[in-house]
Parts: C-alpha cells; sequence; structure tokens
C-alpha cells in the first residue's frame, strides 16, 4: 500500500473521527485531560530524533523470528495483558480471580482510548513500515496502516496497566514497570512504531495516570483493587520459572 493512499485514508478517518464523549463509561470528564496539552509533536523529518527512529526500525528487522519476536507478537493481544504481567507480579492473575481490577482496567480503557486518540489524529504520523522495507509482525491490515503511529496506544496501554498494578503490588514495582517497558519496546520489535511513539506512549499514560489519581472514583477502585491484589496472592499459583527467566532476560536486552 503506497503511503500517499495511507495518508489520504487517515484524513479522511480524522475528519469523521470522535473522541470518546460524556457517555463513556470512564473515570475522567473529556475537558479533565487532554493529552494534546501534554505530548510534543512527534519528531520532524530530518531531524536527529527522526534519524533514529529510522535506525532501531532497521536494526531490530532482523529479530523476526527470534524468541523477542514471538514475545512482541504474544504482546500485541490487549486481552492477554494480564497473563502478560505475571511474571512481573509474582502470581497469574486473571480476570476472574480479580473482578475489581478487571472492572478497573475496563473503566480506565476510556480513558486511555481518548489519551491516544486525541494525538494520534492531530499529528497523522504514518506508521514506520509504510516507509521503510522490513517484515512486521502483524498483518499489514488496512486498519493497521491508516492508524497513526503516534503516540503508541498498544505503549500507553501496557504503561497505564503496569503503573495500576505498580499501585496495587508496590513489592513489585520494579519488575511490574520493566515489563511495561518491554510491552512497549514489542512494538517497535514487532515494526509497527517508531520508538519514538513508544516513548511518547510512556509518557501519555505517566501523564494520565497523574490526573486519574486526581479522581475520588479512581482512588476508591484502586483502594479496593489494592486488598483485592494482596488477598488473591497468597494462594494464586505462580507462573513457570523458565518461563519468567526467559522473559526477563529478553525484555532487559537492550534494542540497540
Amino acid at each position: 500500500m503506497r503511503l500517499p493512499t495511507v495518508v489520504a485514508a487517515a484524513l479522511a478517518l480524522a475528519s469523521c473521527a470522535a473522541l470518546p464523549g460524556d457517555d463513556d463509561d470512564r473515570y475522567l470528564h473529556p475537558r479533565a485531560f487532554d493529552a494534546r496539552d501534554h505530548l510534543p509533536p512527534p519528531p520532524a523529518q530530518g531531524t536527529g530524533a527522526e534519524r533514529r527512529d529510522r535506525e532501531i526500525f532497521r536494526a531490530t528487522r532482523p529479530l523476526k523470528d527470534s524468541p523477542r519476536w514471538s514475545l512482541a507478537q504474544a504482546d500485541a493481544d490487549k486481552s492477554r495483558i494480564l497473563d502478560g504481567y505475571a511474571c512481573a507480579l509474582g502470581a497469574s492473575v486473571t480476570p476472574q480471580t480479580n473482578p475489581r481490577l478487571a472492572a478497573m482496567m475496563e473503566k480506565m480503557r476510556g480513558d486511555v482510548r481518548a489519551a491516544v486518540a486525541g494525538p494520534k489524529w492531530k499529528h497523522l504520523r504514518p506508521r514506520p513500515y509504510l516507509s521503510e522495507d522490513g517484515p512486521i509482525c502483524l498483518p499489514r491490515t488496512l486498519g493497521l496502516a491508516v492508524s497513526p503511529d503516534y503516540p503508541s496506544g498498544h505503549s500507553t496501554w501496557g504503561w497505564s496497566v503496569g503503573l495500576l498494578l505498580a499501585e496495587a503490588a508496590p513489592d513489585r514495582a520494579p519488575a511490574i514497570l520493566a515489563r511495561a517497558q518491554g510491552f512497549g519496546e514489542s512494538r517497535v520489535v514487532c515494526g509497527v512504531h517508531n520508538m519514538s511513539s513508544v516513548e511518547a506512549g510512556r509518557r501519555n499514560a505517566r501523564n494520565l495516570h497523574k490526573a486519574l489519581r486526581r479522581s475520588r472514583a479512581f482512588k476508591a477502585d484502586l483502594a479496593a483493587v489494592r486488598a483485592e491484589m494482596t488477598a488473591v496472592r497468597q494462594t494464586a499459583p505462580a507462573p513457570d520459572r523458565a518461563r519468567c527467566e526467559a522473559e526477563a532476560a529478553l525484555v532487559a536486552r537492550p534494542l540497540l
């Protein structure tokens, strides 16, 4: 698919795209936090930061079919995010074992969607594989192509969940936040996001989390989730040790 065609399609979608509104089940009123006010624009073409993005994209294409590639493919499935954090938590938790956590994540999802959609449709930055040759770890669908690159939605979501889990299980915070970094970097490994867009996702999530911490409803739910997590972790099965050691090594390895 040619880049001009993709950009034209993205512009057409942007003209009718709507941010989540008042009726969405979320913590923050739409006017309480606008990510467009907090994120800088993506790197301009020809700058050192933009050249760094190109270099990292090219350097990570040889990762195809490696264990890190497989982890990136697994991380692409947002429905498996709790399983993805199992090693960092030191416990296997699910929506069934932690219904309060699952409900809080679902409500927070509306806030994350808004925080991602605003900057994406403002900047309309194309994904890296549209202008660079190289494999990607996902099917090359039209939906993926017309969804702008900046900021990374997966990085924003992965970090948002990570920040929540770090507060629910503070003794595991370092491992959880390291895994959040890995979730974001998986999008670079996949070739579907620039590194600067993944870094913007981390910043986006941190800005959103600060805003969420000012919500009484969020703080009340967080207290309940923390109590639930403390109780569940006493009996939850530990994830496979070999899997966790391999995952930790992959996440810790620099991409460049």
